[in-house]
């Protein structure tokens, strides 16, 4: 099935094109089915939440994850909880006994003084291969100037981190999405003309969010908090193998 010409993908380790996975709790036998099939479109696991926190066979499950070849790393709440309870040393030392090599900060639900997360993203960039920064709130009654938006991606770029995150949540209903999913398109139009889109990892749940980053910026558009069950669907819209995107590439 190589006779079609289909938009020119970026391959792995990708700086651009990067397909970012939500787990939510799969079983060790459901990720070595699953990624049989699909793992060389996946460059990021995530395992959402907290799930990590009670996932009884952690260990087995992020070794699996390693022994495919994807970098796994814990959600961001669960570093919110730690900062909390003032136990964020002891959560940095666990993430490094999994052997994870990537780690997101987020302050989407607590209140994280902007001085604190640029200074823990400066010392997490020393310690880890890939630091992950997440801006939005996942209140959907919390609205965010999009000049705020721009200047906390700025500032957590030159801190050190690989990709900034913008906030969907599972849902694709907060952060840059109204509350019924659309996307808020002036926003993005005035992020992106101040950072460029290969420094965003843009979450995007939903299929009609996936297919509207497909157009705006191309096959290889960073996506986050991808169904592992639409990982296959998403690779589709980016070559334009699906009716969705088949008139923007061909």
């Amino acid at each position: 099935m190589d006779f079609l010409t289909l938009p020119k993908r970026s391959s792995k380790p990708r700086e651009t094109g990067i397909t970012h996975v939500l787990d939510k709790g799969m079983g060790v036998e459901q990720i070595r089915d699953l990624f049989a099939i699909c793992g060389e479109y996946v460059d990021i696991v995530k395992l959402g939440w907290g799930t990590g926190y009670v996932t009884p066979n952690l260990k087995e499950k992020i070794a699996v994850y390693h022994e495919l070849g994807i970098p796994v790393c814990f959600g961001g709440t669960l570093l919110e909880v730690a900062l909390r309870q003032n136990k964020l040393d002891e959560y940095i030392r666990a993430v490094k006994e999994f052997g994870m090599e990537y780690i997101e900060v987020s302050d989407g639900t607590i209140a994280m003084a902007e001085a604190d997360k640029l200074a823990l993203l400066k010392r997490l960039t020393k310690e880890f291969a890939k630091v992950l920064s997440e801006v939005g709130s996942k209140d959907e009654q919390i609205v965010i100037a999009p000049f705020k938006w721009v200047d906390s991606i700025k500032r957590e770029l030159d801190a050190g981190a690989w990709k900034v995150i913008t906030e969907g949540r599972e849902s694709g209903t907060v952060g840059v999405y109204q509350p019924g999913g659309e996307v808020k398109e002036g926003l993005i139009d005035e992020i992106v003309s101040a950072v460029s889109p290969e420094r965003l990892l843009i979450e995007a749940p939903i299929k009609k969010q996936q297919t509207w980053f497909v157009k705006k910026f191309g096959a290889n558009v960073n996506l986050g908090n991808i169904p592992p069950e639409e990982v296959i669907s998403v690779e589709t819209l980016r070559l334009g193998v699906r009716g969705d995107t088949l008139l923007t590439f061909h």
